[in-house]
């Protein structure tokens, strides 16, 4: 799903690239996906495609515990990567990843879209601001939020089959050696949902916050604060809510805040920005696109530059070791 309707609709629709191949272990939605988005050679493995020479760059999306391995293989190869996060399970596994593009210089992004976001570029702008002409006075301290819900994914916009998920890929470990396999289930879900809106919070915030307190208690629900060098942000986790998709970032100022409601993940809206000063609140003008397609434009013309990506692999292994940290300080208490 997420591959076909995030990421290979919006290359598609990319006049700057071609996508020239797909490999896929299921042989039918492999056929399905290539004739629904036009594309002319289907390979049954990672390893057929990267052995064609006019591919130079591979997106990943796959089960995540493979994604490393297959990323790894990519750089290897000389591809520069957009895989989706996480980008592993283990500061160690990450770094590896990182060696392999800096030893060939190459583009590698992690699969943040938010970051791309036009909403939240507008409030990064407003944010700017109000750091510079302190309207609003200091940063006093901020809130996140992800309570989970409705996705905003669509049926349409994706096929599928009946072929059982194949076996044979390799799979990373995880998690880290200390972390109990009972408690792994929940730290995947972390990394897969959660780290969106960590990486959110060091975007706008600072981008190697300490973690200052962690609490998970058996259903995953969490409650993590970071200190972004003696501001500390709150963040409240839950996954599963029922009803709509509940993600945000509260900034507050000594004389005011700014709210930052993010759309559905899949949802094509971008988030909202909303000022509050003394009571009086201004949602900020916006406009419709989708961070997914602003995110795949933004990954062609940064490997047509050779530039950093807003969500670097060498930035997103920050993210990875928060949550080690955030999870083996819940278990130490």
């Amino acid at each position: 799903m997420v591959g076909q309707m995030c990421h290979l609709a919006n290359f598609a629709a990319n006049p700057a690239c071609r996508v020239v191949a797909i490999a896929d272990l299921r042989p039918d939605l492999a056929a399905a996906a290539a004739q629904r988005f036009g594309v002319s050679r289907i390979y049954g493995t990672h390893h057929e495609l990267l052995a064609d020479r006019e591919v130079s760059t591979v997106v990943v999306v796959t089960r995540r515990r493979a994604t490393g391995p297959i990323v790894l293989d990519a750089l290897d190869s000389g591809r520069h990567v957009l895989s989706e996060k996480p980008m592993a399970y283990t500061t160690e596994q990450a770094a590896s990843l990182i060696e392999a593009a800096r030893r060939q210089n190459l583009v590698y992004a992690i699969g943040y879209m938010k970051r791309h976001d036009a909403g939240v570029a507008r409030a990064l702008a407003e944010l700017t601001r109000l750091r510079t002409d302190q309207s609003f006075g200091r940063i006093i301290g901020a809130r996140g939020w992800c309570f989970g819900g409705n996705t905003g994914a669509s049926r349409d916009t994706f096929v599928m089959t009946a072929e059982a998920r194949p076996d044979g890929l390799e799979l990373w470990q995880d998690g880290p050696d200390w972390l109990p396999a009972t408690m792994r289930p929940g730290y995947d879900v972390f990394l897969n949902v959660f780290s969106h809106i960590i990486n959110l919070a060091r975007y706008l915030l600072g981008p190697s916050p300490d973690v200052a307190d962690s609490k998970i208690d058996a259903s995953g629900t969490s409650r993590v604060t970071l200190d972004f060098g003696g501001v500390a942000c709150v963040l409240q986790l839950a996954n599963g809510s029922e009803g709509p998709w509940r993600e945000g970032l509260t900034i507050n100022f000594e004389r005011g805040a700014m709210i930052i409601e993010l759309p559905a993940p899949f949802a094509e809206d971008e988030a909202q920005v909303i000022l509050d000063q003394d009571g009086y609140r201004t949602r900020l003008a916006y406009d419709s696109s989708w961070a997914f397609r602003r995110q795949a434009d933004a990954f062609v013309s940064d490997v047509a530059a050779r530039r950093m990506p807003l969500a670097s692999g060498a930035d997103s292994i920050t993210d990875i070791a928060l949550a080690e940290t955030i999870w083996k300080r819940s278990l130490t208490g």
